[in-house]
């Protein structure tokens, strides 16, 4: 993923959630809705996340340093992370807490068309982000569906933001739908039961990106393609015969390390064995070029260590 195509989806989905929380707490002040209290909430939490993504890829450019040889590219994982965490405590558990009061406490939502005028505007708004964040994914998510583009993203900005755009479009309409059955029924209890299916939607919402996040903190391996690329810019046929065993670890969304065992003749020198590791190298480099750190160790192959 390129930073920047991130970022105009992260500041798109930002400067839109900005604007449709100050509407919906407006709406709430002058109908009440709790509907509305939780959906502010929901894109106030939302903006602190986009802030959150945005600090994120800001620290990860950093130099590397002797207490961290390998840079910092891991913080945007840490901060997609943290993500989760917000939109699961202030944003779903804040809507759960809001729908069963007003179940509890329910009273007629007053002046309608704030409510119904403020959420059509932030459909229309999130509609946008939404569409930017597709745009910006569809330049790098190839033939993969959109499940497995984020399942398998190294770069946690553009699923973030996409589960974010899909669940505030998907909360919104449940918004409406408590609003509007709350104006036919003349039940507030409707309108709570909208903000309690909210809550559960932004739980469900933040497991995922929790479950995703954490196994990109945990380390995964390049993908199925870069590794057969690997493999064969590894093997010159001349003094790298084959590749014994190889381990890749993504240390940052564009950063890749790469340490294998190669099998070498036991009659090559140590310059043309050296000579080969810098070439092999080299051939990594170009087929795959977030391969930034490699690691070479020359062996006799025999069979029963290749494990």
């Amino acid at each position: 993923m390129s930073a920047s195509g991130g970022t105009r989806a992260i500041v798109a989905a930002l400067a839109a959630n900005l604007a449709i929380a100050v509407a919906k707490f407006v709406a709430f002040l002058f109908s009440g809705s709790s509907s509305m209290l939780a959906e502010s909430v929901h894109s106030l939490a939302d903006s602190g996340n986009q802030g959150l993504l945005l600090l994120g890829g800001k620290k990860a450019k950093r130099e590397a340093t002797p207490q961290h040889p390998f840079g910092y590219g891991r913080e945007r994982y840490i901060y997609a992370f943290l993500v989760s965490i917000v939109l699961f405590t202030v944003g779903g558990m804040f809507a759960i807490y809001e729908g069963i009061e007003k179940i509890n406490h329910p009273h007629p939502i007053e002046a309608w068309y704030w409510p119904v005028g403020v959420l059509v505007f932030a459909i229309i708004a999130e509609s946008f982000s939404f569409r930017t964040a597709i745009k910006e994914s569809n330049e790098i998510r190839g033939k993969q569906t959109w499940t497995q583009f984020v399942r398998r993203a190294k770069a946690p900005e553009l699923p973030v933001v996409l589960l974010e755009d899909l669940g505030a479009l998907v909360g919104l309409v449940l918004a409406l739908v408590g609003v509007g059955l709350a104006l036919l029924t003349g039940n507030g209890v409707w309108d709570g039961i909208g903000t309690l299916c909210i809550g559960v939607l932004l739980i469900v919402i933040a497991i995922v990106l929790a479950a995703e996040t954490k196994s990109l903190l945990l380390g995964e391996a390049a993908g199925v393609e870069e590794i057969e690329k690997i493999k064969t810019a590894l093997v010159d046929g001349d003094v790298v015969t084959r590749v014994i065993h190889m381990r890749t670890l993504h240390l940052g969304p564009e950063e890749l390390l790469v340490a294998a065992k190669i099998a070498v003749e036991g009659h090559d020198t140590a310059t043309q064995v050296a000579d080969a590791i810098n070439a092999a190298e080299a051939r990594i480099r170009e087929a795959v070029p977030i391969a930034r750190v490699i690691y070479l160790e020359p062996d006799i192959y025999r069979p029963e260590a290749a494990k």
